[in-house]
């Protein structure tokens, strides 16, 4: 037991050390095992605590309590790097860059200014296009801890950023706004190209982004590197030095195919027929048949891009988001629309692959035909011709578009009609039927998206009989496949979806999908030029069309230019309204260009395409078909 030292009087340190250390004045005893394994395991334990600690500190969390103390003396602000400009094919630009300017609001500077601040607000608002609360819902939605520097506005003018310089100077508050170098988005003939350019808008954290169009399909690609701006801060929160960190980096630009030149043109031409028309929707499009490259898009009515990049337009805006004719509405790709006899050269393609039928087989059209009715005799039901047309196969069938002719094909033979009295040759009774109907449709990509990289796009409907039941609790019947058949009733396309389909017609059996991105690899949804003799009998007709005073696109025969296309006049709205549609392409031989004209309630049917679609085929032959053999001489 140790002997206990006690001392009346304080001592020092150096006494506490020296007295008592004689050996007589303890008695020694051994430290047990377990005692020192004890203190060596809290040694251990206690080192390798700081050790783990430590290394968490400097390894694991240095990137946090780096990042947490630089923020305590420096604040980010982002500097918007400049989209890349959208070109033509040519090289024209179709969308760039304009000098503008961002306005950022220092939260912790307008705190402390109170009053001031707030009069800096009322008379910054009215600048900027915006509302005292707009602003205000900025400041209080932003995180404290992590902003200091917020941005209220882009997009602002050179007059719009003076005014609001010489107001922070009036007002004494320069430490609470910051304008910074910017940029805005400057559309050329925004009206024509805006189908396809589409446009930008700001978002909640006032970053530019694609809201449509090519915009919207690249913006990653577009959008480039933001750069950073720093500002120094001492402890208290004032500003003591700035600089760039990090410049912006633009991307390269993105070249589209669509030809500039064409493009106009056909905007124009489409634009002035409406208005002789008297209407003001439609859409047209032209592909290249060998690689499904977009040369040109349109859509009406159109609308002016710049409008959503210029803050003092903003009531500009708000009428065309209220626009009744829907300018925003990108009927190319998302319309739906009866295709009318624009589909027969595709139900002339399945009977000639099915065997229903045979170039040479013939069908009679007197104008009209009758289905008896089982329950009333002496009321059939009666599915018209919009002539006479005689006895016709399926190259005159498709010339002259006689809709007799398809609904047999289609929909086969009325019940109780004699084989030979509308039938010569070895042609199937029972015509293809709505289930062979709806498999080639799916087979040239009708009922799905074509995927083209514009954004938005619809997918065609079409019926069958299951669909028909669940809707409607009605049966499917031979006149639905009859109107199936000629491209009415409940089947729906969007035109680029037709569009794709004539330019296959036209190649001989591929099926591109349509893109706008110049250099891209072109790709192949399908291919079926196998079917040689079954495409060779079908380009014939649509030839016939043109070449044949009876066909219904003959008007197009006086072009410098061998055409080939199909007519539609699909009826709409309880079939008190038409549209206008024509498909074809050019050179027939070797076509290089395939269009699409659709008028939406026209007058006069398919007559109103032609004239359009006429100069349209007149002008690419003249200035890119034919210069192209000139050049190539």
């Amino acid at each position: 037991m140790r002997k206990r030292f006690t001392s009346s009087h304080e001592i020092s340190l150096e006494e506490g050390i020296t007295v008592g250390t004689s050996e007589s004045d303890y008695l020694a005893l051994p430290a047990s095992r377990e005692a020192f394994f004890l203190i060596a395991a809290v040694a251990v334990f206690a080192v390798g605590g700081t050790a783990l600690k430590a290394g968490f500190l400097n390894v694991v969390g240095g990137t946090f309590y780096t990042a947490r103390a630089n923020a305590n003396v420096s604040r980010e602000i982002v500097l918007p790097t400049r989209r890349a400009e959208i070109l033509a094919r040519g090289g024209e630009v179709l969308a760039k860059n304009a000098n503008a300017f961002s306005i950022f609001l220092n939260i912790q500077a307008f705190l402390k200014a109170g009053a001031a601040g707030n009069e800096l607000i009322a008379k910054l608002a009215p600048i900027l296009g915006l509302q005292e609360d707009e602003i205000k819902a900025m400041i209080t939605g932003a995180d404290f801890e992590k902003d200091t520097w917020i941005p209220i506005a882009r997009t602002i003018t050179l007059a719009a950023s003076i005014e609001i310089k010489g107001l922070i100077s009036s007002l004494g508050t320069p430490s609470i706004i910051r304008v910074v170098d910017d940029f805005e988005r400057e559309y050329t003939d925004a009206s024509v190209f805006s189908s396809v350019v589409g446009y930008t808008g700001v978002t909640d954290g006032n970053a530019i982004v694609g809201k449509s169009g090519l915009e919207y399909s690249y913006d990653a690609a577009i959008r480039g590197e933001d750069g950073k701006f720093v500002v120094y801060e001492d402890a208290r929160g004032n500003a003591i030095d700035n600089r760039v960190v990090r410049d912006p980096k633009p991307a390269p630009p993105l070249q589209t195919t669509i030809d500039a030149p064409f493009e106009r043109y056909f905007y124009e031409r489409f634009r002035q027929g409406l208005t002789d028309l008297g209407r003001s929707a439609g859409t047209g499009i032209a592909l290249d048949p060998r690689n499904g490259e977009v040369l040109a898009l349109v859509s009406f009515p159109s609308f002016d891009a710049n409008i959503f990049v210029d803050p003092a337009r903003r009531n500009e805006r708000e009428n065309l988001l209220s626009d009744a004719r829907e300018p925003l509405f990108n009927r190319a790709l998302s319309g739906l629309y009866s295709p009318g006899s624009t589909i027969k050269p595709l139900v002339a393609l399945a009977a000639l692959q099915e065997g229903v039928i045979h170039e040479a087989d013939q069908i009679l059209s007197k104008g009209a035909l009758e289905i008896p009715n089982p329950y009333d005799a002496t009321r059939p039901s009666v599915f018209l011709d919009w002539k006479a047309h005689g006895w016709v196969n399926v190259v005159s069938a498709l010339a002259r578009s006689s809709n007799i002719y398809f609904y047999i094909v289609g929909g086969g033979l009325p019940y109780g009609i004699p084989f030979n009295e509308l039938i010569r040759g070895n042609i199937n009774p029972k015509g293809l039927g709505i289930d062979r109907l709806k498999s080639y449709w799916e087979k040239f990509g009708f009922g799905s998206k074509t995927n083209i990289d514009l954004p938005f796009e619809a997918k065609g409907f079409l019926p069958d009989p299951a669909e028909k039941q669940a809707r409607t609790g009605e049966p499917w019947r031979i006149g639905d496949s009859y109107n199936a058949s000629i491209g009415q009733g409940d089947f729906l396309v969007t035109p680029i979806e037709l569009a794709a389909f004539i330019a296959a017609v036209g190649n001989g059996g591929k099926l591109w999908k349509p893109h706008l991105l110049l250099g891209a690899t072109p790709e192949l949804t399908a291919d079926y030029s196998s079917w040689s003799q079954e495409f060779s009998i079908v380009r014939r007709g649509l030839e016939a069309a043109v070449s044949d005073p009876a066909g219904s696109s003959h008007i197009l025969s006086g072009l410098p230019v061998s055409v080939a296309g199909k007519t539609g006049t699909p009826q709409i709205a309880n079939k008190t309204k038409i549209n206008a549609l024509f498909m074809g392409y050019a050179p027939t031989d070797n076509p290089a260009i395939a269009i699409l004209v659709l008028i939406e309630n026209a007058k006069e049917g398919s007559v109103n395409a032609l004239p359009i679609a006429k100069d349209v085929m007149r002008w690419y032959y003249e200035h890119r078909i034919a210069t192209a053999a000139q050049g190539a001489n």
